[in-house]
């Protein structure tokens, strides 16, 4: 389902959840503090783009809990929310159902993504 999932995908919603992970991004990379969490941001906005074929891994350090306190406060839960309710949306239907469970990963991805990987498989 990998390359058909992510056509239908990045119609249906990936264009404009990658869009928010890139905007998020870009307003992190302002100031020169901010300019890790745009990279990771960046990254992220690939997988929300096309999330088919990749698996996430959790895991982080001291800078990530840090980052992911900032990160949450600031930007996680807006980005939480959206991928939460176009999910719900999602499932409404049961061809639906595979295009939801995506945006539930990439809601849980949105409140800690630092210390997440992304695994291609």
């Amino acid at each position: 389902m990998g390359c058909f999932g992510n056509a239908i995908w990045f119609i249906c919603c990936g264009f404009w959840q990658g869009l928010s992970w890139a905007v998020a991004g870009i307003l992190w990379s302002i100031t020169i503090i901010g300019i890790p969490i745009g990279r990771q941001c960046f990254k992220l906005a690939s997988l929300a783009f096309f999330p088919f074929g990749k698996e996430i891994r959790y895991g982080g350090n001291t800078f990530s809990l840090i980052a992911n306190i900032f990160w949450m406060l600031f930007s996680g839960i807006p980005l939480a929310i959206a991928a939460l309710v176009n999910g719900l949306l999602l499932c409404c239907t049961i061809i639906g159902i595979p295009f939801g469970l995506q945006c539930f990963k990439i809601a849980k991805l949105a409140l800690s993504p630092f210390g997440a990987s992304i695994i291609y498989c």
